[in-house]
């Protein structure tokens, strides 16, 4: 008989802390949500709800084009 695992639902970072909109000025948090070679973690990974990654990737989106964040990590 095989056995069956089942992973815990992730639930949204935003959602449980209350937060109404994600700033691009919060560098600090954005970060989380990038890999070390500067790509958005998607949402079925991070576990953000839809609404909430949207506005994270507009964030980090501005963040970049501001140069709060960088494109890519420098090899």
């Amino acid at each position: 008989m095989e056995k069956i695992y089942f992973q815990k639902k992730r639930s949204c970072r935003f959602c449980t802390e209350k937060k109404k909109e994600i700033n691009y000025k919060e560098v600090q948090t954005l970060k989380n949500f990038l890999t070390e070679r500067g790509k958005i973690i998607p949402r079925r990974i991070s576990g953000n709800c839809a609404g909430h990654q949207r506005g994270l990737t507009l964030a980090i989106k501005q963040a970049r084009n501001i140069a709060f964040l960088a494109f890519s990590e420098d090899r």
